[in-house]
């Protein structure tokens, strides 16, 4: 072996050496580069070279510069990303629409109480101008709290409709940046070797665009790779990138909906196929719990300006002479939604027909072809029940009209009774006269009675101003309840009469008699205290004196505590609604507890990618003290080959010696 082989041998195991020394110095100097994965040199043997006493080795080649990479350990922690991602987006949105509806005495459930406690006063005195004022003011702050946290929900929408804006922006800056990666590496990869800087800086790329949505990564053989959203829309193929967009909703512009545009063509991505990152944490918020918000918010305001409108107007005011009592609160009108994509111009619309029975939902209107005609499918998409309704069909508090002209085949429209009933919200009167609060209605006993019944309230429940007041005289003919009773007009003229019997708890209701023309003016409602006896007579007629009557004060204090929000009928069966401060307080309980499922949601998920992360790091992170000690080793070879050649060139100078 001459000394020009070990020379060589030297030179090869320098190089090799320094080969290491600069894939350590570039780890070192990229130990907190983000997305950087720790490289390697592969070295290999130069082979053999054969020679009567063997073969004799010449030297190390570098086969390649590696990288550390764990292709499921990546995929893993860009995925465990994604779901962080949309369940941190969707709790910081939850968050700020808690701040919506406040506890205590900032919340809506002490301004309506306040609202109805006002009420005392003016049953006390019902002429006295200041009690009057008071009421108007706290139905006045109530109105204004409505407006405020419907307000409040609308800017919570928009500030939503801008950050899917923004992230739909930065996704396809992300997607693009994928896209001119995949074709650097593509050239890079036809050189044979491993172009490990631009495979970090791509997999970085996907990893920031799985914070934006969850995507379905596919290797190519050519080094490319492609992504895939919503359930295989594709969004990277090789060095083409299709971009997201935002579109208005086909309902509400105000909302916006994810779709890919293919080459103009425009796909839309449902929110089910959205399983993950910022993007489908605001998208849920959006059609989910702001939806939610909003209609309960909405439900709670027509409910309660609904009824205390209708009983101010089954009341006398303090105008002279009196009057109806006109609406005292005033609420934004249901309203329908056609969509963007119908056929035809239908005429349809809806109305409130019973506020206590509206449900905090919206609705979905079907013209389907496979009924008759004038019948639809009507979706209530708060759980997805269906029913077939036509026009003037009455649906949880909410009338259908549907006239000239009529929907065409599969037109849609989105039915939305309560959603802007709050945000409109307002107080309707300024007049404290206006107050109704006398019942045009009074009950008299007889002073020869002998059993202990008095009036423990009586309230008027219709109108019919068309028709004259009629007098009803009730006789008990049992000590059991029986009794008959009598309507006759202001001649005294009978009008028509029946029998009928009374038992505690229950009241006695005039529009339970059978009905006759013409009509009593006022249909009313009378619970009695105490026990009539057998020839006990009441009368029920027109109030005599309505300045200083309280009978529809008392009404309206009532309703403070009714069931107003939410009744329903199912089966027959009447389901009593919450009162005022139950319903508020059972929206800030949904409210609370979505915020708190997705507080935990994103702790889990965060503890989740963070430990994915660690996993990825552990693999294919630097590790500063383990380069610092292979920086010592790989010095300590390199010096060991310059000694080599140290070596060699002494041989080769004694050579040449004695070669002289």
């Amino acid at each position: 072996m001459s000394a020009n082989a070990l020379m060589s041998l030297g030179i090869r195991a320098m190089n090799a050496n320094y080969a290491a020394l600069q894939a350590t110095g570039h780890n070192i100097a990229n130990a907190n580069t983000e997305g950087y994965s720790r490289q390697s040199v592969v070295l290999e043997t130069n082979g053999g070279q054969f020679t009567g006493a063997g073969f004799f080795g010449k030297g190390v080649n570098v086969a390649t510069v590696q990288r550390a990479h764990s292709e499921f350990l990546t995929r893993e922690a860009a995925t465990s990303k994604s779901v962080a991602a949309a369940d941190e987006a969707r709790s910081a949105q939850l968050t700020q629409l808690e701040k919506v509806f406040p506890l205590g005495e900032a919340g809506l459930g002490y301004a309506a109480s306040q609202m109805f406690n006002a009420l005392v006063d003016v049953a006390n005195k019902p002429s006295d101008t200041s009690s009057r004022q008071v009421v108007l003011a706290r139905a006045g702050e109530f109105a204004s709290k409505l407006a405020t946290a419907g307000g409040q929900i609308e800017t919570l929408q928009r500030g939503v409709t801008e950050e899917l804006k923004a992230s739909v922006t930065q996704a396809n800056m992300l997607a693009t940046r994928v896209a001119e990666l995949n074709q650097r590496i593509a050239s890079a990869t036809g050189s044979g070797q491993t172009p490990n800087d631009l495979l970090d800086q791509r997999d970085q790329a996907i990893s920031e665009l799985s914070a934006y949505v969850q995507v379905t990564r596919i290797d190519a053989g050519d080094g490319t790779v492609s992504l895939f959203v919503g359930g295989g829309q594709k969004l990277v193929l090789a060095g083409q990138a299709t971009p997201l967009v935002t579109v208005p909703d086909s309902y509400d512009a105000t909302k916006l909906q994810l779709g890919v545009n293919d080459s103009g063509s425009l796909r839309m991505l449902s929110q089910e196929l959205l399983t993950g990152g910022s993007i489908a944490g605001l998208m849920r918020f959006q059609n989910e719990d702001l939806v939610a918000a909003r209609n309960q918010l909405g439900q709670l305001a027509a409910a309660v300006a609904g009824s205390v409108n209708r009983q101010q107007a089954l009341g006398l005011d303090g105008s002279q002479p009196p009057g109806s009592g006109a609406p005292l609160l005033a609420v934004g009108a249901p309203r329908v939604l056609p969509a963007s994509g119908n056929s035809g111009g239908g005429n349809v619309s809806i109305s409130v027909a019973e506020p206590t029975e509206l449900q905090a939902s919206d609705y979905e209107l079907l013209a389907d072809p496979s009924l008759p005609a004038g019948s639809y499918t009507l979706t209530r998409l708060s759980d997805g029940s269906t029913q077939t309704v036509s026009n003037g069909s009455v649906v949880d508090g909410m009338r259908i009209t549907i006239g000239a002209p009529a929907p065409a085949a599969n037109d849609r429209f989105l039915l939305q009774p309560v959603a802007m009933a709050a945000v409109s919200a307002s107080l309707a009167m300024e007049n404290t006269r206006g107050l109704a609060a006398a019942s045009p209605v009074a009950a008299t006993f007889d002073v020869d009675n002998i059993g202990t019944a008095s009036v423990g309230s009586l309230s008027a429940t219709a109108v019919n101003a068309a028709a004259a007041p009629l007098t009803a005289t009730i006789t008990f003919t049992d000590d059991v309840g029986s009794y008959s009773w009598e309507l006759r007009d202001a001649s005294n003229a009978l009008v028509r009469s029946g029998t009928g019997s009374w038992s505690a708890g229950n009241p006695i209701r005039s529009d339970a008699w059978t009905p006759a023309t013409p009509a009593q003016r006022y249909d009313w409602a009378l619970e009695l205290n105490g026990v009539p006896r057998s020839g006990d007579v009441l009368t029920v007629g027109a109030t005599p004196f309505p300045a200083s009557d309280n009978g529809n004060a008392r009404a309206m204090m009532a309703l403070g505590e009714a069931g107003l929000v939410g009744q329903r009928t199912v089966g027959g069966t009447v389901v009593p609604g919450a009162s005022v401060t139950d319903a508020y307080a059972n929206m800030l309980a949904e409210i609370g507890v979505r915020v708190q499922g997705a507080e935990l949601a994103a702790q889990q998920s965060s503890a989740i990618a963070e430990q994915a992360d660690a996993d990825l790091q552990s693999k294919v992170g630097v590790n500063l003290d383990e380069e610092a000690a292979r920086l010592i080793q790989f010095q300590q070879s390199y010096q060991a080959a310059a000694k080599m050649l140290q070596v060699a060139q002494s041989l080769f100078d004694t050579l040449l010696q004695a070669a002289g």
